[in-house]
């Protein structure tokens, strides 16, 4: 790991999944960082000065002195490339590489349309949202079937693809879809948590699914 020459700066907000995911990130790769709190319900990421940081006003966003990152995969694919050294995070080869920028768009696309949307939609807009559910459902599916075959998404250690995967997952039940008929993906999961430097994100303080 290389030592940051610059304080790292998050904004965030404790309950956006995708703040969590770069939160991860830094904590997996054992980085010192100053946690900045974007006020989401008062509309701060909507203010010019934190829309100077990021056009689409939107958290998170990552400074590394004079280098402003925004979007939480770009910040996974940022810290991997600069501080991971050894390239664990984020393979070289081809192959695998493509593998994880598959389960990137992948945490864009479906893991946004299903578990994020579904517990978005009872965590803050207190509405049940029962496609989403079903969405979210059919995801869990494929990543149980995937992960039946191996430990991680992208073969047998973790990459950046289960860290952009892992937080939405997890909270699903948030949204009312349960883990139960998903083994394996709860056993990734755990994996994950057990990983050195892995911190959770707060729970919504509604009920879940078991």
């Amino acid at each position: 790991m290389q030592t940051p020459a610059n304080t790292l700066r998050l904004y965030w907000f404790p309950l956006s999944g995708h703040s969590h995911r770069a939160e991860l990130m830094l904590s997996l790769l054992g980085l010192t960082f100053e946690k900045v709190v974007v006020n989401l319900p008062e509309r701060e990421q909507k203010q010019a000065g934190f829309l100077a940081k990021n056009a689409f006003g939107q958290v998170p966003v990552l400074e590394d002195g004079d280098v402003t990152i925004a979007d939480s995969t770009a910040i996974l694919v940022y810290l991997a490339k600069r501080y991971d050294l050894a390239g664990r995070w984020l393979p070289e080869e081809a192959a695998p590489a493509a593998e994880v920028q598959r389960w990137l768009s992948v945490a864009s696309g479906p893991l946004m349309q299903g578990p994020a949307l579904a517990r978005a939609s009872v965590v803050f807009r207190k509405q049940p949202d029962a496609a989403a559910c079903e969405r979210a459902q059919q995801l869990l599916a494929i990543l149980e079937a995937q992960l039946e075959k191996r430990d991680y998404l992208v073969g047998s250690e973790p990459t950046i693809a289960d860290v952009a995967l892992y937080t939405y997952c997890a909270h699903v039940p948030e949204g009312g879809v349960s883990l139960e008929p998903y083994a394996a993906v709860r056993a990734w999961l755990a994996r994950v948590e057990g990983l050195p430097g892995f911190v959770g994100m707060r729970k919504s303080s509604l009920p879940d699914v078991a």
